[in-house]
């Protein structure tokens, strides 16, 4: 069981999403994308009253997540070591910007600033553009992985942990040879688009009617693709002997490559491709990918049903299975405070109790 609790005005991504009405109930899309299967509780935690009950929900938890800059939680009187005095074991997961320690531990940060500072940016985009930001909340996603992976590991310890969670040193754990060339070798990365700077060709190309990524990685899939291509020219040039040679002509080998598969569409190349084993795929759009056979056929996204006017609701689950079986969100997204009243209720408030809290303004 997840219990969320939020303040009084509810979690902002309440009221962020594409549909303006669904953000006005406080039922944004970015919240009901990550929020099914969740109880919601409101809760004014600057409260006396509102601590105890947060407190009270600690006795019978396993794990406590939270996402306040460093100190927030102590100087409400909430923090770990109140925590581990409430419930031992208890496993503790504050998530922050840049960590609990350190100059920068009380800055403000986004997903946007973490994008910036942590260098994603600066090797996004080609020699001759600015850093450009990656499409999507990456540092935000990373940091909430990395959370989940050391929350699974601190409860297999069986003892309280304190995991104190950075978002900007997640995401350059996940950033490979663009850090680990930096600090064995001091090779500093750069922008090289669509390019992979490890191998060629290894990129983006253009075909007749689209975008095709070919990723020939080793000299055996470079001897097949030219085979394929029907062009023994490219495999006898000096220029493209070696996998070091092709590297550092790769935009030579970029546009003679092209030349040849501006000939047939994306589909018929990946036919080709697939069935010489040379690891290809189409350059696709985010409604192209959701649509394709091979998500569908996974159950990649779950529909729920919602009480409030979305209605029912398509939501993607998880990249596994457990045992062929897709884990699925067993209950719908809940309005700001929907379990107020029952959670309050299993830890023995009654109605009056609860009716008084409201008042008081502890409980939205």
């Amino acid at each position: 069981e997840i219990i969320k609790v939020e303040a009084p005005d509810g979690d902002l991504a309440r009221q962020l999403g594409a549909n303006p009405s669904w953000n006005e109930q406080r039922m944004g899309i970015s919240f009901l994308a990550q929020n099914a299967g969740k109880r919601s509780i409101s809760l004014n935690l600057k409260s006396e009253a509102g601590k105890q009950i947060f407190l009270e929900l600690v006795k019978s938890s396993d794990a406590l997540i939270e996402n306040f800059r460093p100190g927030v939680m102590d100087r409400l009187g909430l923090g770990f070591e109140v925590c581990k005095a409430t419930k031992d074991p208890i496993v503790y997961c504050a998530i922050s910007g840049f960590g609990q320690q350190g100059p920068l531990k009380d800055n403000p940060a986004y997903d946007q600033i973490i994008q910036g500072m942590s260098g994603v940016m600066d090797i996004t985009g080609s020699d001759n553009t600015p850093p450009y930001r990656v499409g999507y909340p990456i540092a935000d996603t990373v940091g909430g992985l990395t959370a989940a992976l050391a929350v699974s590991a601190a409860l297999h310890q069986k003892t309280s942990q304190y995991i104190d969670v950075s978002m900007l040193e997640s995401v350059l754990t996940t950033m490979g040879w663009a850090v680990s060339n930096l600090l064995m070798h001091q090779v500093e990365p750069t922008r090289v688009g669509n390019e992979n700077m490890t191998s060629a060709p290894s990129g983006t190309f253009q075909t007749r009617d689209g975008l095709i990524n070919i990723a020939a990685n080793q000299d055996r899939q470079w001897e097949q693709l030219v085979a394929v291509l029907h062009a023994p020219a490219l495999k006898e040039d000096i220029r493209y002997q070696s996998r070091e040679h092709r590297k550092a002509n790769r935009h030579a080998l970029k546009a003679d490559l092209e030349a040849i598969l501006s000939r047939r569409s994306t589909d018929e190349w990946m036919t080709v491709f697939q069935a010489a084993n040379i690891p290809a795929g189409p350059v696709l759009s985010v409604r192209e990918a959701l649509e394709l056979e091979q998500i569908q056929m996974r159950g990649f996204t779950q529909k729920i049903q919602q009480d409030h006017p979305s209605g029912t609701i398509d939501v993607v689950t998880n990249g596994f299975l457990l045992n062929g079986e897709r884990l699925k969100a067993e209950s719908p997204v809940e309005t700001l405070g929907e379990s107020t009243a029952s959670i309050l209720g299993e830890l023995g408030y009654d109605s009056q109790r609860i009716d008084s809290l409201k008042n008081e303004g502890v409980i939205g």
